[in-house]
């Protein structure tokens, strides 16, 4: 069958030739918040916390900080993570092979059905529309995200965040009308770019991943496309609520 002769399905469990634990001796907090947020932000979150610098993960065109912060007794990671599938995925490598066992990762998601911005949202599952998770997991339409943590995470926000289905693409510029209607007609309500892929990752790592989205930009109009504020008056106080969810869900 010619599908499974396409590169993206052929898929191969075997260790790699390059792993991501580069034998440099980092210790990382086992719970780790992963954001999807503008530096300037994220410096402004981390000024705000008692934080170290515990590694740095180098790349061609960027450097990145890990850092461990002391929040009530209790020691968080923290790291800016950079847009899109491949590139937060190598990320989010890098902080298991150093120690994350449990993995938060917070951004903004654009909403395909009407939702004020600014909303809290918790993705229970993702459409796999990128090419990431297909070489983590055997090929499959979606992925559930962790249940227990997405369950407790539901629980401990309460009111203030829905459950969602999200739609995570690869191509920003490729979401078009016939797209977002496949994606609304299964029930998948918002689209970002990294969530599926983050949740092969840590499943073929056996870590624990969940995600906190805040609604952004809206498509809901595919003759209207509504930037709004991008979701930004969210940055610094959902990065506050993840580290609340990390010190206080087991």
């Amino acid at each position: 069958m010619f599908m499974d002769d396409l590169p993206l399905f052929q898929r191969d469990d075997h260790k790699a030739v390059i792993e991501p634990d580069r034998q440099q001796g980092f210790i990382f907090p086992k719970k780790m918040l992963m954001a999807f947020v503008t530096e300037t932000n994220f410096k402004a979150f981390i000024d705000q916390q008692t934080a170290r610098v515990v590694g740095d993960f180098h790349t061609i065109n960027n450097d990145y900080s890990i850092y461990a912060c002391q929040v009530d007794g209790h020691l968080i990671g923290a790291c800016l993570a950079p847009l899109g599938a491949p590139a937060a995925t190598q990320i989010m490598e890098f902080l298991i092979a150093y120690g994350a066992e449990e993995i938060l990762a917070v951004g903004s998601c654009g909403v395909l059905v009407n939702t004020p911005e600014n909303q809290l949202l918790i993705p229970t599952q993702a459409l796999r529309d990128e090419g990431t998770s297909y070489h983590y997991l055997a090929p499959a339409p979606a992925i559930a995200l962790n249940v227990p943590f997405a369950q407790a995470l539901q629980t401990y926000l309460g009111p203030q965040a829905k459950p969602v289905k999200t739609w995570t693409t690869d191509a920003y510029f490729r979401e078009t009308p016939a797209k977002i209607k496949a994606a609304c007609d299964h029930g998948f309500e918002v689209v970002e770019m990294e969530c599926a892929a983050l949740a092969a990752c840590a499943e073929f790592r056996q870590v624990r991943f969940g995600q906190i989205l805040f609604s952004a930009d809206s498509l809901a109009t595919v003759e209207a496309y509504d930037a709004r504020g991008f979701g930004m008056d969210s940055h610094i106080r959902t990065m506050a609520i993840g580290f609340d969810c990390l010190r206080h869900i087991d």
